[in-house]
C-alpha cells in the first residue's frame, strides 16, 4: 500500500489562517466598519475621527508602554520572576503576588512560565498568587490605565492585583494544608503543586543591552510586537467606543450600573467575564461607561472579574490543573472581584 502525502495547503490558505489567528482585531475592525457603512454611512466620519484622536490622546502613555516592554524583554529582567519563587511559604505567596503584579507579561505570555513553574514542583499557593496578579497589572498596563482611567484608578487596581494575589494563595495553602487540592495538576504536566522543588537560578540581567547586538534587536522586535499588538485592540476598543457613545442612552447605563447600590457590583462582575475580551481595549470602553453613569466600584470589578477570568488565562488554568483547583480559581476570581469592586465604590464615596 502506497502512503500519499496530505496536499499542503496554499499560500492564500496559509495567508488566510495567519490572518485568523494573528489579526482577528484588524477584521473585527473593518468588519464593524462595513457594517456602518451599509446602516448608518454617516456615523463612519465621527467613528473614525473618534479613533484617531483617541490614538493621539493616549500616544505618550502608549510609547512609555511599548518601551517598558522592550526594555524588560532585552535586558532579561523578566528572568527576576523565579526569584519570587523561593522561601517560607508566606514570603513565596507575597512574591508570587507582587511578581504578578508587576511583571511585564500579559495574560498569554505568563502561560509558559506558570506551566514551567508548576512542572517542575513549585507550590501551588505562590503559583496561584502569581497566576491571578499577573492579567490584572503590569507596568505597560498601569501606565496606560493612568493615561485613560486616572492614576488614582491605576494605583488602586495594582493593590487590588497584589491583594488579590495573596487572598488567592493564602486560601490555597490553607487547603493544602487541611488535606485538600492532592495531585492537582493534569496528567502529563509534572510532579509539582505540593512539593518543594527548587527553581534553578535566573540568569543576571544585563542593564546595559545596547551593548549587544542581539538584545538590541530583541528590544526592536518586542517594542515592534507590542506596538502592533496595542494598536490594533486599542483601535477596536476606540471605535466599539464611538458606536457606544452614538448608539447605548446614557440612561440606560445609569439605571442598569449607576448608583450606589450592591446590584451594579454584581452585574459588572458576571458581565465582565463573558464581555472581557483584552484588558488594554477594555480600558476606554469601561471609561466611557463611568463618563455615562457607571459608578467606578463597577468599573473597577468588571476589570477585575474580566482580567482574571479573561479567556487566555482560563485556559491556561483548565489546561494545567485538575477541575477543582480551576473551580476555586473562579470562585476566588469572582468573590474577589465583587468585594473589591464594593470597596473601591466605598472608597470613591469618601
Amino acid at each position: 500500500m502506497t502512503d500519499h502525502a496530505l496536499p499542503q495547503p496554499g499560500p492564500l490558505v496559509t495567508a488566510w489562517r495567519h490572518i485568523w489567528r494573528k489579526e482577528r482585531p484588524w477584521l473585527a475592525f473593518a468588519l464593524i466598519l462595513l457594517v456602518v457603512i451599509v446602516l448608518d454611512p454617516g456615523q463612519l466620519g465621527p467613528s473614525l475621527e473618534k479613533v484617531t484622536g483617541a490614538l493621539v490622546s493616549i500616544a505618550p502613555f502608549l510609547a512609555a508602554s511599548i518601551l517598558i516592554a522592550a526594555w524588560a524583554g532585552a535586558t532579561g529582567a523578566d528572568n527576576l520572576i523565579a526569584r519570587a519563587f523561593t522561601g517560607a511559604p508566606a514570603m513565596m505567596i507575597m512574591m508570587g503576588a507582587l511578581a504578578g503584579g508587576l511583571s511585564p507579561f500579559c495574560s498569554c505570555g505568563v502561560i509558559p512560565l506558570i506551566a514551567a513553574l508548576l512542572a517542575i514542583g513549585v507550590p501551588l499557593a505562590p503559583v496561584m498568587a502569581f497566576w491571578l496578579a499577573s492579567p490584572l497589572m503590569d507596568p505597560s498596563m498601569f501606565v496606560l490605565t493612568a493615561g485613560v482611567l486616572g492614576m488614582e484608578f491605576a494605583i488602586a487596581k495594582t493593590l487590588i492585583a497584589l491583594g488579590m494575589g495573596v487572598l488567592g494563595g493564602t486560601i490555597v495553602h490553607l487547603v493544602i494544608r487541611a488535606g485538600g487540592l492532592r495531585d492537582p495538576l493534569r496528567a502529563g504536566v509534572g510532579n509539582g503543586g505540593c512539593g518543594g522543588a527548587k527553581v534553578r537560578a535566573p540568569k543576571a540581567p544585563v542593564w546595559q543591552f545596547w551593548q549587544d547586538p542581539a538584545r538590541v534587536t530583541k528590544f526592536r522586535v518586542e517594542g515592534t510586537k507590542t506596538f502592533l499588538f496595542l494598536l490594533k485592540w486599542l483601535s477596536l476598543a476606540f471605535l466599539l467606543e464611538s458606536l457606544m457613545l452614538a448608539y447605548v442612552p446614557a440612561e440606560l447605563i445609569t439605571q442598569t450600573l449607576g448608583g450606589n447600590g450592591l446590584a451594579p457590583i454584581a452585574i459588572a462582575t458576571l458581565v465582565g467575564v463573558p464581555a472581557y475580551f483584552n484588558g488594554y481595549a477594555a480600558l476606554p470602553l469601561i471609561g466611557t461607561l463611568m463618563d455615562q453613569g457607571m459608578q467606578a466600584g463597577a468599573g473597577m470589578a468588571f476589570l477585575i472579574a474580566g482580567g482574571v477570568t479573561s479567556l487566555p488565562a482560563a485556559i491556561a488554568v483548565w489546561a494545567l490543573v485538575k477541575f477543582r483547583v480551576f473551580a476555586l480559581y473562579i470562585a476566588i476570581s469572582l468573590g474577589g472581584a465583587f468585594a473589591t469592586g464594593l470597596l473601591f465604590h466605598l472608597w470613591t464615596l469618601l
